[in-house]
């Protein structure tokens, strides 16, 4: 298995840690600090595997697979415990899963076709926005700026969701068209 695997991998193995840390305040007062942190190292495996992958040409259908999966868990795991906290409401959570969703449902149907569905720049954007997202919402820092700053981020990620989403269908529509089943 090689680096970019094994961050994967790796990712996938620090989302119940995360979630733990997120739901279960086993030290108040830094539980959150350790999920935070948790989900910053996470959010940098995803960016590594894929920097390492493309550089050294260490793509594999493994990677193919696990990457976006390991970043859909990481997402939406977050994001239920953000709901359960009241961190971030249901319905907005609901919008950017059910992104994931038919994004996943697709790259299925391409898939089938023969067709590749690479990341474009609005999903690239979106992953961003919704990892800062996540980050300030934990975080949750009791200054107004900051609190004001956390709701921009939260408007903009869930903007870019739907725009992707759009995007993303409105590229592979002929995908849709002519799902050979």
């Amino acid at each position: 298995m090689n680096l970019p695997n094994k961050l994967t991998v790796l990712r996938v193995i620090m989302i119940p840690f995360f979630v733990f840390f997120m739901l279960v305040d086993i030290i108040p007062g830094y539980t959150k600090w350790i999920a935070l942190a948790i989900f910053i190292f996470a959010s940098f495996t995803d960016m590594f595997d894929g920097w390492f992958a493309r550089k050294y040409g260490l793509i594999t259908d493994f990677g193919k697979f696990m990457d976006p999966l390991a970043d859909k868990l990481l997402v939406c795991s977050a994001l239920i415990c953000l709901v359960k906290n009241g961190s971030l409401a249901a319905w907005m959570a609901i919008i950017i899963i059910s992104r994931e969703f038919i994004i996943s449902g697709l790259r299925l149907i391409a898939s089938d076709n023969g067709v590749v569905i690479a990341a474009s720049y609005w999903g690239k954007f979106k992953t961003v926005f919704q990892m800062i997202m996540i980050g300030m919402l934990i975080g949750d820092l009791k200054f107004k700026l900051f609190k004001i700053a956390t709701q921009l981020v939260v408007w903009i990620a869930l903007i870019l969701t739907v725009i992707s989403l759009v995007d993303y269908m409105y590229k592979n529509r002929e995908v849709i068209r002519h799902d050979k089943h």
